[in-house]
């Protein structure tokens, strides 16, 4: 980032791993550099484990990382002290630190964190799914509930039923969408990116057809 000016973390492999793991070291996020402190923060701002399985928005300080902005406050930026990078991920116990989701994206539901690139990428492991973007859509008694956006490839036909049926096995169950959208294409920015905000536009003025399954 910008505001570590520019390194916290650096993906090189223990010295005592085996040469076949070294590519899972290299492509993970990195481990926090010597000089920086890192933590990761719940929805409720409590401070989580280091265990590598628990996700909470990163957060870092240090003496070359950014403090405050020039010119403004942006008190939203920071917490106690700490910058918060707006990236959401986990630690594990030698501090190594994988990046799972944007904390915009990521859906709140019933106080815990839903990844929606990890339930993403578990819709389209599907053969006949083609692109899906998952969004946080409001919910009277979860806050936040995830509605997947799916592209059906050509010629086949989806129920939500079904892939609910196919995620059952891959992510938690409380993870599974009871809305569900079957669009043509997901909107994407000019890097070619999913551009969840028209996709969050669109289901706010009813654009979208939304079908209700039953919770699995």
């Amino acid at each position: 980032m910008t505001e570590t000016s520019p390194c916290a973390a650096i993906a090189l492999p223990p010295k005592d791993s085996a040469p076949a793991d070294e590519m899972s070291w290299r492509a993970k996020t990195g481990r926090v550099i010597p000089g920086v402190e890192l933590r990761i923060v719940g929805a409720d701002g409590g401070v989580l484990a280091w265990d590598g399985k628990t996700a909470g928005e990163i957060e870092v300080r240090g003496p070359w990382v950014t403090g405050a902005y020039y010119r403004d406050d942006a008190p939203e930026k920071f917490h106690d002290g700490w910058l918060r990078t707006g990236d959401v991920g986990t630690v594990d116990e030698r501090g190594f630190v994988q990046i799972t989701d944007r904390a915009k994206d990521v859906i709140k539901s019933g106080g815990e964190w839903i990844s929606s690139v990890e339930l993403e990428n578990a819709i389209m492991a599907h053969p006949d799914v083609v692109e899906a973007a998952v969004i946080g859509v409001p919910d009277p008694r979860w806050d936040e509930r995830p509605l997947a956006c799916v592209v059906v490839r050509a010629g086949a036909h989806l129920e939500a039923a079904t892939l609910q049926a196919f995620l059952a096995d891959r992510v938690a169950k409380w993870w599974v969408p009871e809305r569900w959208a079957f669009i043509a294409e997901v909107p994407k920015t000019s890097v070619g990116k999913f551009d969840k905000k028209v996709l969050r536009a669109r289901h706010a003025e009813g654009a979208l057809t939304v079908v209700a399954a039953k919770p699995v």
